[in-house]
């Protein structure tokens, strides 16, 4: 087999954007492009970028006659995103965090006021995040996530108040959890896949 290990398939992300839409949106129509209206840039982010993950469990079927499991079962499979957002006050990213719906945020006579829920609200949306290095680029879409972890809140003189949140992710009404989208930009990766 050919050596085919390539620097050029590092990837190092020198921005991280998210954006937020309302629930089921659908993906944006070219990938990579600048998504269309419906989508609004939840603002930066710290250099840790966003931090993907996906947990699954499974559970093995033992029986008599064998000292290995006969099946394994997929029992769960969930993914989630971490990130630190950097602007405290962007209506967006405060609305996911105290959530409430972003119209709570609207100032009457200069001000914003309103209640933390007592009970949790379940508000959805769909996500795109997208991160660069150079021409390589890579976008996740979400159609349907909601913040099941709210970090610490911690406004302070020595930096920004950040405001860390993960993001748990479902089916959308008409797809997967997640899709990924990879531009591998000027990188030949014809040698990967077989021929004829």
């Amino acid at each position: 087999m050919a050596d085919t290990r390539d620097a050029d398939l590092t990837f190092g992300a020198t921005d991280y954007l998210m954006y937020l839409a309302p629930l089921d949106t659908a993906a944006p129509s070219t990938p990579f492009a600048d998504p269309a209206t419906a989508w609004h840039c939840l603002g930066w982010v710290t250099t840790d970028g966003g931090l993907f993950k996906i947990d699954e469990e499974s559970k093995d079927i033992d029986a008599a006659g064998s000292l290995e499991p006969i099946r394994t079962l997929m029992t769960k499979s969930t993914k989630s995103l971490q990130v630190t957002f950097l602007e405290g006050l962007n209506p967006l990213v405060r609305s996911l965090y105290d959530n409430v719906p972003v119209a709570s945020l609207e100032p009457t006579t200069g001000v914003a006021s309103y209640d933390l829920p007592d009970k949790p609200n379940d508000l959805r949306y769909a996500f795109v995040a997208d991160t660069m290095d150079g021409d390589k680029r890579m976008r996740f879409y979400m159609p349907n996530g909601k913040v099941v972890e709210r970090g610490d809140e911690q406004p302070q003189t020595s930096d920004v108040m950040s405001v860390p949140m993960t993001f748990k992710f479902y089916k959308g009404s008409t797809g997967a959890a997640v899709k990924r989208y990879i531009d591998y930009g000027d990188v030949d990766v014809s040698s990967f896949f077989p021929t004829g």
